[in-house]
């Protein structure tokens, strides 16, 4: 599902490619959020270009394209401060009312606006 929202919302299309995704040491993706770096991952091996290091990304991917909010947003982000993540794309809704101290927050509300954040930071 989340390979049509790609080609639907981002214009990429997948049809004609094998899509596998491998987490790290066997581990199950079941939540939600991780629709949004799942995308990323995807469209960076498709266009060969590595997603910026100390990126980390998290939320949910509506049919309609849009980026929805992931539960515990504020924890997460403060979590990915501590362990030296310096970028953030997130749901706009999950966006912290006062800035994190060493991480830079993307929000975004479509899956085109993280594609086009994840493109600049990489430019």
């Amino acid at each position: 599902m989340l390979l049509a929202v790609l080609h639907r919302h981002a214009g990429v299309a997948t049809a004609d490619q094998d899509v596998f995704i491998n987490a790290v040491g066997g581990v199950r993706i079941s939540e939600p959020a991780a629709d949004l770096p799942v995308l990323l991952a995807v469209l960076s091996s498709l266009r060969n270009r590595p997603l910026p290091a100390g990126l980390i990304a998290f939320g949910e991917i509506g049919l309609a394209g849009e980026v929805r909010p992931a539960p515990r947003g504020q924890e997460r982000l403060r979590e990915a401060a501590k362990l030296g993540f310096s970028t953030a794309i997130i749901p706009s809704a999950n966006a912290p009312k006062n800035p994190i101290e060493g991480l830079n927050v993307i929000p975004v509300d479509r899956l085109s606006q993280a594609i086009d954040a994840a493109r600049q930071l990489n430019d």
